[in-house]
């Protein structure tokens, strides 16, 4: 058991869950034009667009479906998520 890295473990779960759930916020309101007014939108897009420019230089959108955005939430959930799962599970259970 190792408590560096189970905190670290945990802060790292903790930021991908929250940026999850920016990268949610961020869709919906690329849905809903009267939203996208306000500065807290533009915070917002300051913090999720540096990660989707390179994906979309790679991914272009399709006829205005934009699939950088998928492929960065599937990474997140199938890719970051177990790793920091096994990270956990290995710093965080003492094993006998």
């Amino acid at each position: 058991m190792n408590p560096l890295l189970c905190n670290l473990g945990m802060v790292l779960r903790y930021a991908v869950n929250i940026y999850t759930l920016l990268l949610l916020i961020y869709a919906v309101v690329s849905w809903i034009p009267d939203l996208r007014r306000g500065r807290w939108v533009y915070y917002l897009a300051s913090v999720i667009e540096p990660v989707l420019i390179p994906i979309r230089r790679i991914i272009p959108p399709l006829g205005g479906l934009d699939l950088a955005f998928l492929v960065l939430l599937l990474a997140l959930q199938l890719l970051v998520q177990p790793a920091i799962t096994r990270l956990l599970y290995t710093s965080c259970i003492p094993l006998y």
